[in-house]
């Protein structure tokens, strides 16, 4: 079963940016379409970011414009671009596949903390 490792997050200052990955074990499995996820506390898990198995993507409004996602299949990972960061961005990020039936086990995920 493919694994996934996500990565990338950290403390930043409101305004600011960061770039995350998602490297997946299976050499096919990112090939699926994909989807970034986040988690804050006490709120549940919601998708933000989804590219298609032909590249076309979607965000959730709260991060149009600001968040882009990217595949990177010789390196099976996938990337989440994020710019002008809000404290309400402040989450656990994860990566899967977009389609339930297609989801592997999630990952630790990375945390991404937004805050002066």
């Amino acid at each position: 079963q493919p694994q996934l490792v996500e990565s990338g997050g950290g403390l930043v200052q409101p305004g600011g940016s960061l770039r995350l990955s998602c490297a997946a074990s299976g050499s096919r499995f990112i090939s699926n379409a994909m989807a970034w996820y986040r988690q804050a506390p006490g709120k549940q898990r919601e998708m933000v970011a989804r590219i298609t198995g032909g590249g076309s993507t979607n965000y959730a409004d709260s991060v149009k414009g600001r968040f882009t996602i990217s595949r990177d299949n010789a390196k099976n990972t996938v990337y989440l671009q994020m710019n002008s960061l809000k404290p309400e961005d402040t989450a656990v990020y994860y990566c899967n596949a977009l389609l339930i039936t297609l989801q592997t086990d999630w990952g630790q995920g990375t945390q991404v903390t937004v805050s002066s």
